[in-house]
């Protein structure tokens, strides 16, 4: 059956993250929206793109006016506002059309760390300790160096360089004022685990699928901290992104490969996802596996730690676009 799908997105704009160097991801969303719209044309669907632009009300404006038969939801938030991912859920949840992805609720839970880390303890899955502070409230940190100072409610590793990772009280106060003061106030102040990195998506709704395990790989000198900074990521000049490898599928024993699945599976149902999202682990010394977060709608671009995953259990990128609608669908 020929369906009319609404392809929506946040259409790139000049934002605080051009101001930091770190507008690529934002950027990078054009990349999914080709990808994405490619596999609707080979599934023969019609496929209306509908990028959104500030404010809230025109985008709100426009989502009531579809007319379609399902939406692909690719919005990620408008530059400098990540807050209205899930916002831009609530509208399209409300139009009562199919929409792929994770639900607002589990959207606006992952963007808030702390409140996603204090559920998953609550629930017994293991996750690094932390605390949320401020420069104003750093005598308050009780925790064991070497911590990692992370943005509360961002995603794309936005703030994350090898000055995350703090070792003494100055440098943990320096990385507080940094991170505050561009991130609105507080910071997530968490254990820092120099571990094995792996992450998995987690494809369903009732019965849930995980593909394949992956694992960040770090060939970093011992100076540099072994983690997956937002160079690492999105800029491929730099010395991070060309010592950070993705792995897929990651080294490991069947056994462990089930031990992540049941956890990520655990999260994903925990945190009220659907549809698809990722997990991230670290292993600390004992062998067991941290969940450091669950990543609603992660990034889907040909080529992306998702798409890996999906090609490394057997699934083209347009089968996987066809689930994804499915899911929605059902």
């Amino acid at each position: 059956m020929t369906l009319k799908v609404a392809l929506v997105y946040n259409q790139p704009e000049a934002d605080r993250y051009g101001s930091m160097g770190e507008s690529a991801a934002e950027l990078g969303v054009l990349e999914e929206v080709k990808a994405v719209t490619n596999a609707l044309a080979e599934l023969k669907h019609e496929c209306l793109p509908v990028p959104l632009r500030p404010p809230l009300s025109s985008a709100k404006k426009i989502l009531r006016n579809l007319k379609a038969d399902a939406v692909f939801n690719l919005f990620e938030g408008f530059d400098s506002s990540p807050e209205t991912e899930n916002k831009i859920a609530s509208i399209l949840y409300d139009c009562k059309l199919p929409v792929t992805g994770c639900p607002p609720a589990a959207l606006k839970l992952a963007l808030d760390k702390s409140k996603t880390k204090k559920l998953l303890k609550a629930a017994g899955i293991p996750t690094p300790d932390y605390q949320v502070l401020s420069p104003l409230t750093i005598s308050k940190f009780h925790m064991n160096f070497p911590c990692i100072v992370k943005p509360i409610a961002d995603d794309a590793s936005h703030g994350l360089s090898e000055d995350s990772v703090v070792n003494d009280l100055q440098a943990l106060k320096k990385q507080l004022i940094k991170i505050c003061d561009l991130f609105g106030g507080r910071a997530l102040v968490e254990e820092f685990v120099d571990g094995r990195e792996f992450n998995t998506m987690v494809l369903g709704d009732g019965r849930l699928f995980v593909p394949a395990v992956s694992e960040i790989v770090y060939t970093l000198p011992p100076d540099k901290p072994r983690l997956l900074t937002f160079e690492s990521k999105w800029m491929e000049e730099t010395f991070y992104y060309k010592h950070t490898q993705g792995v897929c599928p990651a080294d490991i024993t069947e056994v462990e490969k089930k031990r992540i699945s049941r956890i990520a599976k655990a999260a994903f149902r925990l945190t009220g996802c659907r549809g698809y999202a990722r997990v991230d682990f670290r292993q600390n010394r004992r062998g067991d596996f941290l969940v450091l977060e669950v990543n609603p709608n992660p990034d889907i671009t040909p080529g992306a730690g998702a798409s890996l995953q999906i090609a490394a259990a057997g699934m083209s990128y347009t089968a996987f676009i066809e689930k994804l609608l499915h899911i929605a669908l059902n």
